[in-house]
């Protein structure tokens, strides 16, 4: 866990922090419970008002695993980075993408940092139009691309198409190896230059998160992510309309429905299906080459708590949370499968549910109609605006979203633990538990650890009732 501390702030007595010099960066490590973690939020709260500081993207709380953890502060002061700005580009650096508006996302800014790391020029990289979603959509429509290239001129230089007189003998194209560190790209890619002018990345999908890159090429996927994928002119205007009509209604959930036909063909979950819809979702799934698990057990899938909520299952997790029927909750989804057959119990219980369809009119909407990563785009900009968010899965979208949030200020989410959560689901349908307050104080205390845990719109819609 991360916490941002200014040169003034109170350290808290279980921690032992260096006497503050002129480095810019002071790490300590100490063994604490989480609640004695949870002590130091006045402490977090002072850091993000002081104008130097700067938020890195791990959770204050720990999200899983036992309650003695390794509790790490760190503190930036005045951060710069400790490369240089790219020398000479060695050559041009293609990309095209690969799936949904968020995995695409993710793979832009992978590229990013790898055209930094080889020394390359960007070229503005392809969006997928062939996969599930199947969408038209180029890079400018779907993010402002003189945005993007200023935003990151200090770091890779990026052009909007490959020269003409670059030729086809020139060009190499490449899977680069998903996993990999900086020794393979500063050794086995780079060495590539000697012959190519020109390497397309076939995919990408090279996952660089978790390997051990340095701090400063981390942050600029950050700041490639957070920063410089702004969104197109007319999808941050409609996305800003959308928030501001919710928040006429006050605080409200972004709840990312996940339970879209695309996501439960690859997941294989059928939980509260019909035979012929769980027949239908395997049709599909074994006529998608890309998706390579085809013998899928739904129950063991859902058991380990790798299924997204059903509508019905997010309805009764909100509740035991304590949220009153009159929040406010913005659906984020795509099309829900099985329409109102499997949205009745949550729209039953809650009234305010909203979706874009039903906040804006189709005159307004028609520009991004027929265009799913538009529409996604959408979503994102309400969920990232939402005073909490909640995820139903821990998909592309959940993670993009809940960093972004983290990037702005550590906006509250609450990620459902769904293995704990299946075991109570199961218990309430065979009539052994039912809700209540027993449900309610189990659900917010297993809970509580995994993020910092948000009262405000209770608090408001206690006293809209009062009023």
């Amino acid at each position: 866990m991360v916490l941002l501390l200014t040169p003034n702030s109170l350290i808290h007595t279980g921690f032992l922090i260096p006497k503050l010099k002129s480095e810019t960066r002071y790490w300590a490590k100490s063994k604490n419970r989480a609640g004695q973690v949870r002590s130091l939020l006045p402490v977090y709260t002072k850091a993000l008002s002081h104008p130097t500081s700067v938020l890195i993207g791990i959770p204050i709380v720990p999200s899983c695993g036992s309650l003695h953890q390794i509790a790490t502060i760190c503190l930036v002061l005045n951060p710069v980075r400790n490369y240089t700005s790219p020398s000479e580009s060695r050559g041009y650096l293609l990309a095209h993408t690969n799936g949904g508006l968020n995995q695409m996302r993710a793979g832009i800014c992978d590229m990013v940092a790898i055209a930094h790391i080889i020394n390359a020029t960007l070229v503005v990289p392809k969006l997928d139009k062939k996969s599930y979603w199947q969408d038209s959509s180029n890079f400018s429509d779907v993010f402002d691309e003189d945005h993007f290239i200023n935003a990151l001129a200090n770091d890779v230089k990026v052009i909007k198409k490959l020269p003409n007189e670059i030729g086809s003998s020139m060009k190499a194209v490449k899977y680069f190896k998903s996993w990999s560190g900086m020794d393979y790209y500063q050794e086995e890619i780079a060495s590539m230059w000697a012959d190519y002018k020109v390497i397309r990345a076939a995919k990408t999908d090279s996952r660089l998160a978790n390997n051990n890159l340095p701090p400063d090429i981390q942050k600029l996927r950050c700041r490639a992510c957070y920063e410089a994928l702004r969104f197109a002119p007319q999808i941050e205007a409609m996305g800003k309309l959308l928030v501001d009509r919710m928040r006429s209604n006050g605080p409200y959930i972004s709840l990312h429905l996940r339970y879209e036909k695309d996501m439960l063909a690859f997941s294989g979950c059928t939980h509260d299906l019909s035979p012929a819809e769980a027949n239908e979702l395997k049709t599909i799934r074994d006529a998608n080459d890309n998706w390579k698990v085809k013998d899928i057990d739904p129950m063991e899938q859902r058991s380990k708590g790798f299924c997204p909520l059903t509508p019905k299952e997010a309805a009764i997790f909100l509740c035991a949370l304590g949220y009153p029927s009159n929040t406010p909750i913005y659906v984020a989804a795509g099309e829900i499968y099985g329409g109102d057959s499997h949205m009745g119990v949550l729209q039953s219980r809650y009234p305010m549910l909203m979706r874009k369809e039903n906040l804006a009119s189709s005159e307004e909407l028609e520009p991004f109609t027929n265009h799913l990563s538009q529409l996604a785009a959408l979503d994102y900009i309400v969920s990232v605006e939402s005073d909490v968010f909640i995820p139903t899965y821990s998909g592309n979208m959940a993670r993009a979203v809940e960093g972004h949030r983290r990037f702005l200020g550590h906006r509250r989410t609450i990620s459902p633990d769904r293995k704990a959560l299946v075991r109570l689901f199961d218990k309430i349908e065979q009539g052994k538990l039912k809700e209540g307050k027993y449900l309610s104080d189990h659900v917010i205390e297993s809970h509580r650890n995994r993020y910092v845990f948000l009262s405000i719109i209770i608090t408001y819609n206690t006293q809209k009732r009062h009023q």
